[in-house]
């Protein structure tokens, strides 16, 4: 299936190894040049084996959800922020597809290591902890490291193996307990984050994964792959939002949603934070000490920080994320940059997605504000708004899954079933995943992207950010209408429903590649509507690669991966009712923000048509099945059963 005799410059060292935890076995193969050329690699890659290697309906947190570990077809090459590498397995927290993606300097040292994806399958009857070096792979007992934080494992694996220059992908506590949104750590701040795929790790009784290795990654044309990424570099960091993000990190964006009226806060009541000036970018000037970057890239968009009093002082950390000022200020109601930080600290070290994690807490606080949780719930903790040692407390609680963390710790749905009261009513979720603190009432772009998302509410899987800037109709219509001629319409208005369903499914494809080559996003079409796509990528693939896939077939693959990952949802019950929206995007109107953005929300009908219209321009029928004229221009034959009408229940099985 992906075994292959065939080698060429594109495939040479392209390796996988299956690797068997029960067992404490592997086998190693060499991937089908055939598989590249479709799928790429990383998240697109990882889709494909998933459908091969996952049986349908399995236990997510059981020995035969396989998690995949897959770097970019460009990762660790001379391709501008090569860094990333995807993980995939069923979620825990949804039931769907569990996808994660994750920057740092893991992926190029995996591939230095000897492979470019792995497929950890099975259960270790006690902790492990696997190393892969120079080609080969050893299994360790990792007792000692059971209930150590991610910083203490880091630590010990470091000393352990005597080179700095290994990477470490661990779980901290939160993954052990199988909290089920539980992240994969790779470094200070690095994080798979989403879909809960640290519970997969510690189900399998796996702490962590450990790459250090010299070997080489061809390059197909050396010259005019270092003439041509330095082309693109400077396009990259040239650009107006790139030098800001070298300044400020991705906290920028704060100052710009807040003052609109684009945050949700206090779960979901307002959408504005007022007299919150400390959550302001310039507020880390009082904690940053430098900015860092990922492997091969250029923007450093990250703050070195540390805190200097307090509980956690003379603490080192990196951050804050922008979702992370929304997970720990807006959605909980705080106005302290301090408390974001220390937050920030205690979910890396735990090893708990920020997004989640704030908005469980978030919702929770709404919970006990409308007197559906008591102090009897609680244990006695006063939920409310803006308490930084509620906030505090509960990260602790949902990790090591005591008191109400415990009940917190299972995710959006299946707390809110254990709760109960009409609890699930103020859940701001898609298909059992939580939203960050992003409000999309007045953007129909936005809402859109997050309703279809494939992993659920999701800003990194088909977020049209660009939209908000109301491009000139020119510059709009050069982004959007290639690299396949569209021609239908686009709106240059953000607050406007007509058009949005392109520019939704134009981000899913680009991203979707994105994440297959193993770059970054900030290198592409999303805060800049000039940064490198299709054409760039083109180019960069020809150079490091020798692969020639022009654009327009580069945009048929990127839709090829999105719909194997429809496909595998469509195997584990999504059906059209599960691209919505709870009802309080369509009942209560915002509050608060600027004209444009108060006393907006979504429209029921005018969203139902967008959803329609995203269907029909992905090639999928009126529920959002892929038809077969769609499955066989893909070349997707093979799935042709899994998208027969007949062959689909009528009850979803959603977590």
């Amino acid at each position: 299936m992906w075994i292959s005799d065939k080698m060429d410059i594109m495939t040479k060292g392209q390796r996988i190894a299956f690797i068997d935890l029960g067992r404490q076995t592997f086998r190693i193969e060499t991937l089908d040049p055939d598989l590249s050329g479709r799928f790429l690699g990383g998240r697109g890659l990882a889709a494909w084996l998933l459908l091969q290697l996952c049986p349908t309906g399995c236990n997510p947190l059981g020995p035969d959800n396989p998690l995949i570990i897959s770097t970019g077809l460009l990762s660790g090459t001379m391709a501008t922020a090569s860094a990333r590498v995807n993980f995939a397995a069923r979620s825990p927290l949804t039931g769907l597809i569990g996808s994660s993606n994750m920057g740092g300097g893991f992926a190029p040292e995996m591939r230095w290591a000897g492979f470019e994806h792995l497929v950890i399958s099975g259960r270790s009857d006690s902790p492990v902890w696997l190393f892969i070096n120079d080609g080969k792979i050893e299994f360790h007992s990792a007792g000692h490291l059971w209930g150590l934080g991610v910083y203490a494992t880091r630590r010990s694996l470091y000393s352990t193996v005597g080179d700095p220059r290994a990477q470490v992908l661990c779980i901290g506590p939160a993954g052990e307990n199988r909290v089920l949104f539980a992240c994969i750590m790779g470094g200070i701040k690095s994080a798979a984050g989403r879909t809960g795929l640290g519970a997969v790790m510690g189900s399998k009784n796996l702490k962590a994964v450990v790459c250090r290795g010299k070997a080489d990654i061809p390059i197909a044309y050396p010259g005019k792959a270092l003439e041509y990424n330095h082309k693109v570099i400077k396009q990259v960091v040239n650009s107006k939002v790139s030098r800001v993000m070298q300044r400020w990190g991705t906290a920028f964006i704060f100052d710009v949603t807040n003052t609109t009226g684009l945050v949700r806060t206090r779960n979901f009541q307002y959408n504005q934070l007022p007299n919150s000036e400390d959550l302001e970018c310039e507020a880390m000037e009082t904690y940053s000490s430098s900015m860092a970057a990922c492997f091969g890239c250029q923007v450093h968009c990250r703050h070195r920080y540390r805190l200097d009093n307090g509980p956690y002082k003379d603490v080192w950390g990196q951050g804050p994320e922008y979702s992370s000022l929304g997970a720990f200020g807006t959605e909980v109601g705080c106005r302290s940059m301090k408390i974001v930080l220390e937050c920030n600290h205690l979910v890396n070290d735990l090893g708990l997605d920020t997004i989640e994690t704030g908005s469980m807490i978030a919702w929770a606080m709404e919970l006990y504000e409308k007197g559906i949780l008591t102090r009897q719930d609680t244990g006695g903790l006063e939920l409310e708004w803006g308490r930084p040692d509620a906030v505090l407390t509960l990260i602790r609680q949902i990790a090591f899954r005591q008191g109400l963390g415990d009940i917190l710790a299972k995710g959006p749905l299946q707390a809110a079933d254990s709760i109960g009261q009409g609890s699930h009513k103020y859940l701001i979720q898609v298909k059992g995943m939580s939203s960050l603190h992003s409000d999309e009432r007045p953007t129909p772009s936005l809402a859109l992207n997050i309703a279809v998302a494939s992993r659920g509410a999701d800003h990194l899987r088909g977020r049209p950010a660009i939209d908000l800037y109301n491009l000139p109709q020119d510059l709009l219509d050069k982004v959007y209408r290639s690299p396949d001629g569209y021609q239908g319409p686009l709106v240059n208005d953000w607050t406007r429903y007509q058009g949005k369903a392109r520019m939704v499914m134009w981000q899913e494809i680009l991203y979707m590649l994105v994440d297959s080559l193993g770059i970054c996003k900030f290198h592409t079409v999303f805060f800049s509507p000039n940064h490198p796509a299709f054409e760039e990528f083109s180019k960069l693939i020809q150079y490091n690669v020798g692969l020639e896939l022009s654009a327009e077939k580069l945009w048929n693959i990127g839709q090829r991966c999105c719909i194997l990952e429809r496909i595998y949802n469509l195997r584990h019950g999504l059906r059209r009712e599960h691209d919505w929206l709870p009802d309080r995007f369509f009942d209560e109107p915002t509050p608060l923000g600027l004209p444009v953005a108060r006393g907006k929300c979504i429209d029921r009908k005018k969203f139902a048509n967008l959803i329609d219209d995203y269907y029909s321009l992905f090639g999928c029928d009126p529920e959002g099945v892929p038809t077969a004229e769609l499955l066989s221009r893909l070349e997707l034959e093979e799935f042709m059963e899994d998208c027969r009408s007949g062959s689909l229940k009528k009850e979803g099985d959603l977590q």
